[in-house]
């Protein structure tokens, strides 16, 4: 009967040692948040000697090698629960929540159109920048909800006007609060209407799309969201000088919160201007992932 360093020769010459970079990622993360899952519901237990290297040994020929073929992804598949593989990173409890109160809000250079009062799309508008910043977020090991619903449709379907699209928002993000307790962060994602001088700053030849922090001050949840934006635009700043337009307050109307009242560490974010481009805001979009994944690293 062959040992475990046996076996493992075995498998060595018979499959290529070259696993894909996704396989390695998606391996080290489902183990991690097995742990830690195990960990938060109190459930580790104590392994024995044998089970012990068992679990050691399956875990370092999932590092070692990339199976191909559907015969081995099947015997695989069945080995732990006839679960196909999926993403290690959408695995893990959720911590940042993504929408757009104004979805359709989009960029002079992106359609085929001059008037700025007229920079609105379907398509082509800022859900896109959301969609890279989770994306970015991922590939960070952070799992994100975004949430693109077209507000815009959902406001003229129940004959409401543009005021109330936040009113529209709010559903959105409550259904995630409630479903995921984990969400630490808030993120409403617009694009401003200020000129491209003071929505774009130059970083090593490269232009890049402006960020400004807006915080309610009529939000029950003031000073600790204001606390939360100035961490991110001082780090932004420790980095990137420039990049941020600074931490701005509004409490125009008290009736709007911008739905921060709902969550600590809420804040509104105008990324970029109507004469931006989308490139530019996807730069910095890249740039603040970091930037968040920091300041999550350091809560923890």
């Amino acid at each position: 009967m062959q040992n475990e360093k046996d076996l493992f020769e075995t498998i060595k010459d018979t499959y290529p040692q070259n696993p894909s970079k996704d396989f390695i990622v998606s391996t080290e993360m489902k183990l991690r948040q097995k742990a830690r899952s195990m960990n938060r519901k109190g459930m580790i237990k104590r392994i024995t000697a044998i089970s012990s290297g068992a679990l050691l040994f399956v875990a370092t020929l999932s590092w070692l090698f990339f199976f191909s073929g559907q015969e081995v992804m099947t015997e695989v598949q069945s080995n732990i629960g006839n679960q196909p593989f999926a993403s290690a990173v959408e695995e893990q409890d959720p911590e940042v929540f993504i929408y757009h109160s104004h979805n359709t809000e989009s960029f002079i250079p992106e359609l085929n159109e001059t008037d700025p009062r007229k920079a609105f799309s379907d398509s082509k508008n800022v859900t896109l920048v959301g969609k890279e910043f989770s994306e970015k977020l991922k590939e960070h090991h952070i799992n994100t909800i975004l949430d693109d619903s077209d507000i815009s449709k959902i406001l003229e379907e129940r004959g409401l006007s543009f005021k109330d699209s936040y009113v529209v928002s709010r559903e959105k993000l409550q259904e995630a609060l409630t479903e995921y307790e984990s969400i630490k962060m808030v993120f409403d994602i617009h694009r401003d209407s200020q000129k491209r001088s003071d929505t774009t700053i130059n970083i090593d030849g490269k232009d890049y799309a402006k960020i400004a922090f807006v915080v309610s001050t009529t939000s029950n949840n003031y000073d600790q969201n204001r606390e939360f934006a100035t961490r991110l635009h001082d780090k932004l700043e420790e980095l990137y000088p420039g990049l941020s337009r600074g931490v701005f307050k509004k409490g125009e109307n008290p009736q709007n919160t911008y739905n921060q009242h709902l969550q600590n560490n809420s804040v509104l974010l105008e990324i970029g201007g109507v004469e931006n481009t989308l490139e530019e805001t996807f730069r910095t979009t890249d740039v603040f992932a970091k930037i968040v994944k920091e300041v999550i690293e350091k809560e923890k």
